[in-house]
């Protein structure tokens, strides 16, 4: 698959599922604006094809600012990943509305801004990829995560009527909906639910795996093999969908 000439933006691209996803696409030729809060983070991964920009998906003017720069010195976005977000849990009585705002501010408004600042410029072009990062938990919900679980079920959301709204043309829509990943937030989860449930950090990461169908942490690069499939000239009919990666049934 030949992506030469084509502008991709990842946000959350310096780390995790989203680095993974842009050294994929950057592999295949495309030009990547990865986005993230750090510019050190993001310097650190940055070369050939990667090109960073400080930008946080809750600050609405700040992507569009951002978006707009990376369109001028690449040109229209042609693969959009709506991938930051933030994974963290509590239980209903314990979510107060400044937790519940901060979990959708990041996961949901950030991933409907990111879309929509990208699709100005994609509906330019005569071909687009929107991939969200949503989570196994956009599907089956998540005990103890109440508020993230409903942020990625509305990713889902967005996703399907996106998709519903330009049906017929060039462009497709679609999430991705991994298990329990391999990446930093697995290490911070950790130290969390083993400090929170009374357990040993391994006990703790124990947990997180045996969520997963086949009993394993999923590598972040399964993931860009999702995305990439997602992008491929062929899969013009998957649109307004959700790819699973647990390991097994949800």
């Amino acid at each position: 698959m030949d992506l030469k000439g084509k502008h991709a933006l990842v946000t959350g691209g310096g780390t995790g599922i989203g680095l993974a996803i842009a050294r994929a696409l950057a592999d295949h030729g495309a030009q990547v604006t990865i986005t993230g809060r750090r510019m050190e983070v993001l310097q650190e991964v940055a070369g050939p094809g990667l090109h960073p920009a400080v930008m946080d998906v809750t600050d609405e003017a700040a992507i569009r600012d951002v978006t707009a720069a990376a369109v001028e010195a690449r040109g229209p976005v042609q693969i959009c990943v709506a991938n930051a977000g933030i994974a963290e849990g509590r239980k209903l009585h314990k979510t107060s509305s400044d937790f519940w705002r901060k979990i959708m501010a990041t996961n949901l408004d950030g991933c409907f801004y990111t879309v929509r600042e990208s699709l100005q410029s994609m509906l330019t072009t005569d071909w687009g990829r929107v991939i969200a990062v949503s989570s196994i938990a956009g599907l089956r919900g998540s005990a103890g995560a109440g508020a993230y679980a409903a942020s990625k079920h509305g990713v889902i959301g967005m996703m399907r009527s996106f998709a519903e709204d330009f049906l017929g043309q060039p462009y497709t829509f679609n999430s991705i909906c991994p298990g329990y990943v391999d990446t930093p937030i697995v290490s911070r989860n950790t130290d969390a639910i083993s400090a929170r449930a009374g357990v040993s950090e391994a006990e703790a990461r124990d947990m997180m795996v045996n969520l997963n169908r086949h009993k394993r942490l999923i590598a972040p690069e399964e993931v860009a093999a999702a995305a990439l499939w997602l992008c491929n000239p062929l899969c013009e009919s998957v649109n307004g969908t959700e790819v699973p990666l647990a390991g097994g049934q949800v």
